[in-house]
């Protein structure tokens, strides 16, 4: 059986803010090991997606700190020691010393990630 770690991972992307560990498993999904050093809610960078809100679904663990996602039918905040799922549909609003675990459909994921690469690299 596959298995992934923060070390062992395939994927590692750092930006400012942002460090995160991906291994994607057969069967369609990825976990990523994700670590938030700055506050941002991420929601312009959305942009061009179907409502402008990420498509993918995640269900998650908060290792550390807190998240929020925001739909169109308001928002809700994780705090460590949460477990939480967030339907397609959402933009999330991250905070410095968050820790999480999140595993998504690999194919919805990569689709949000490549307009959020574009337009993050659009606005420099």
């Amino acid at each position: 059986m596959p298995k992934a770690s923060k070390t062992s991972a395939s994927e590692n992307v750092e930006m400012e803010g942002y460090e995160g560990h991906l291994e994607g498993f057969e069967g369609g999904y990825t976990v990523a090991f994700e670590k938030y050093t700055a506050d941002a809610d991420l929601s312009e960078f959305f942009k061009g997606l179907p409502d402008d809100r990420c498509q993918s679904p995640h269900w998650g663990y908060v290792l550390a700190g807190k998240l929020t996602y925001k739909t169109s039918s308001g928002e809700e905040t994780f705090e460590a020691g949460d477990a939480y799922y967030v339907p397609p549909g959402h933009t999330p609003v991250l905070y410095a010393g968050t820790e999480v675990v999140e595993f998504s459909p690999t194919e919805q994921l990569q689709q949000t990630i490549d307009v959020v690469t574009k337009n993050m690299e659009a606005a420099g």
